[in-house]
């Protein structure tokens, strides 16, 4: 694959189109056997209070990577980005009940890098319940 989008087409303040994802309980327990994190903050809500959380905690890095899905699908080609970090700030509180926690998350183009490489910087902001749950998340994407 390839990016689809074409870093001529793309100014500084380009939003990227904005996603929600849910995430339950039993999101968590799929996330734990997937990724081996078997933490109990991440499935035992007595454990998670016991150690001071409010509930139980949606896993850092399933928080990470469902923040690369907006610019993942924006790009259309997850091998376009070249680089991704954040800042894990408030965790992703998942209450044990129907609804769960919802992850928001939007991102817009904050530079053109590399005109050569065809390279930009996406910036992303992640919330949960109206609080920021990721920072300095950034990614480097190469475009067509």
């Amino acid at each position: 694959m390839t990016a689809k989008i074409s870093y001529a087409d793309v100014e500084v303040g380009t939003e990227l189109p904005a996603q929600t994802f849910p995430v339950t309980r039993a999101t968590l327990v799929q996330y734990a056997g997937a990724s081996g994190d078997f933490n109990p903050i991440h499935w035992n809500e007595k454990f998670a209070k016991e150690v001071g959380l409010p509930d139980v905690i949606g896993h850092g890095m399933f928080t990470m990577a469902e923040a690369i899905r907006v610019v993942t699908d924006w790009v259309g080609d997850p091998g376009a980005v070249v680089e991704y970090g954040v800042r894990f700030t408030r965790p992703v509180v998942v209450p044990n009940d129907e609804q769960g926690a919802v992850i928001e998350v939007s991102g817009k183009v904050a530079a053109k890098l590399d005109e050569h490489e065809r390279t930009v910087r996406v910036d992303l902001t992640a919330t949960s319940a109206g609080q920021k749950v990721l920072g300095m998340s950034r990614a480097v994407v190469r475009l067509a």
